[in-house]
């Protein structure tokens, strides 16, 4: 397909949006991309591939974006990780809206449709929360598009590299790869009768290296996050579904502009036009099917094991499902044609890009006071940042003090201090004491902090949420024994009444 001076003028600008959507916000850091950052920090200070100094356990997700980190932070000799997470995460979401231009061009051959799909993408609340948030989201949603792309273009060996970074960067990458490489399977057969060795050769050799690293270095090839929150968190019955179909049903999150009603509505039009696109797509385009058939394996994958769903996990699925929706509505009112059905499309472009702009807003209540989308909500983890700056440089807290606590990600990162996770992501010994009995877990809360983990192993802090220790730890004599009441309190609704800090008496 060869690209005109409109659709390099029209790249230029997706990709200009894409930058400043991101930039623009400024760091609003997820709690979890500080475990990340804490791997990272230690790497370069050469303290090895660790949470805890001394500690070899995988508790990170995402190891590629790991090392992405420590690389950055080693080549410019400093330490602001979040602000180096925002930039790659930006490149990243620049490139996949480029990528989805390429793809919508080719599908359709308008390039009006092409830009649509980049727009949609690069101010999606969905996609900027979580590039600012620090989250590896976006380097992995690259490889899913990328991959896609390198195979509609036959490029099968990079198809093996992009699916095996694709894989470093997020366990989950095996429900858009498998797909994919199915497919790939299946024609190669049927057309040669011969098997895609240059795709899957180039995917193990992409892998290898680090899955023989991490069983040499910490006896584990997957981190601990999937163990230990399956049996920490209490999951209600359908609770992964009942997450995914409203997100499912506002893509372009028209729940802001039309309320419930946006919701219903687009649980019916957008399945119907994710039909039509998948259709259309079989008819002109078969390669892309396996990138918009991944938006339903995700939902139907995820609706059967039910998981707890983090809110960054609503993201990967999203560019195929839109991407699926686009293409119905092209197969509907083909944007090419002049006349009434190219003004409906026009019409539904703006409505698309109306609604994403309405999940943003110009003056957030916390953080920057800087254009953000309102699902940028980091306010816990500038609390937990300012209780870790206080346990350092008010109660003395080092690297070798043991602080417990079931959030480790700010806490963890700002107060540098040696880190019992409650939870059990970089402490194995915490999964022991799951799952805990129904009646320790408060009404409306998912976890308890094990009164018995905190009584042995006697952390000289522990960092909790009000929810977290109201039916356990705060009934239990000898943890009141042993810490008294909180030694700080910080009211906040949520996930309880407060923010607490407990410390041990000596």
């Amino acid at each position: 397909m060869k690209l005109s001076r409109s659709d390099y003028a029209i790249v230029l600008c997706v990709v200009i949006l894409a930058l400043v959507a991101r930039m623009l916000p400024a760091p609003r850091n997820v709690d979890d991309s500080f475990i990340t950052f804490r791997y990272s920090r230690n790497i370069v200070e050469g303290n090895g591939f660790v949470y805890n100094v001394g500690e070899r356990v995988l508790g990170t997700t995402t190891p590629l974006f790991t090392l992405i980190m420590a690389g950055v932070s080693f080549l410019t000799g400093g330490e602001e990780f979040p602000w180096y997470a925002l930039t790659i995460s930006a490149l990243a979401d620049a490139t996949t809206c480029v990528l989805l231009f390429l793809l919508m061009r080719r599908l359709t051959g308008s390039r009006w449709a092409g830009a649509l799909i980049g727009v949609l993408w690069a101010i999606s609340p969905m996609s900027v929360t979580f590039a600012v948030g620090g989250m590896e989201t976006s380097v992995n949603i690259l490889w899913i598009v990328l991959a896609t792309y390198l195979y509609v273009e036959d490029r099968p060996a990079w198809v093996g590299v992009a699916a095996g970074l694709g894989l470093l960067t997020r366990i989950d990458a095996a429900l858009w790869i498998a797909p994919l490489f199915l497919y790939q399977l299946v024609e190669s057969w049927r057309k040669e009768r011969r098997l895609p060795l240059r795709t899957w050769i180039a995917f193990v050799l992409t892998i290898a290296p680090w899955f023989a690293f991490s069983q040499f270095y910490f006896g584990s090839l997957l981190s601990r996050s999937l163990s230990a929150k399956s049996v920490a968190y209490l999951i209600e019955p359908l609770h992964a579904l009942k997450t995914l179909l409203p997100r499912y049903s506002t893509p372009f999150f028209e729940f802001e502009t039309f309320g419930s009603i946006g919701a219903m509505l687009g649980a019916v039009i957008y399945l119907l036009l994710s039909v039509i696109g998948i259709l259309y797509i079989a008819r002109r385009l078969p390669r892309l099917l396996p990138f918009v058939f991944y938006a339903w394996v995700y939902f139907l994958v995820f609706s059967i094991a039910n998981p707890l769903i983090f809110r960054w996990y609503l993201a990967p699925p999203m560019p195929a499902l839109m991407f699926g929706i686009v293409a119905g509505v092209c197969a509907i009112l083909n944007p090419q044609r002049r006349g009434g059905l190219q003004v409906v499309f026009t019409a539904i472009s703006l409505l698309w890009i109306f609604t994403s702009i309405s999940g943003w807003t110009l003056h957030p209540d916390h953080g920057p006071d800087r254009p953000a989308p309102k699902m940028a909500w980091h306010q816990i983890e500038l609390l937990y940042q300012q209780i870790a700056t206080q346990l350092r440089e008010k109660y003395g807290v080092n690297e070798t003090t043991l602080v417990a606590s079931a959030d480790i990600g700010a806490v963890g990162y700002f107060s540098r201090a040696r880190i019992l996770d409650t939870v059990g992501l970089v402490s194995p010994q915490a999964t022991t004491y799951y799952p805990l009995p129904r009646d320790l877990i408060a009404e409306g809360m998912n976890l308890a902090i094990p009164p018995a983990l905190i009584l042995e192993n006697q952390p000289a802090f522990l960092v909790t949420m009000e929810g977290f220790v109201r039916l356990g730890l705060e009934k239990d004599a000898t943890f009141k024994q042993e810490y008294g009441d909180p030694v700080e309190v910080i009211p906040f609704e949520f996930y309880g009444t407060d923010m607490r800090v407990y410390q041990r008496r000596q």
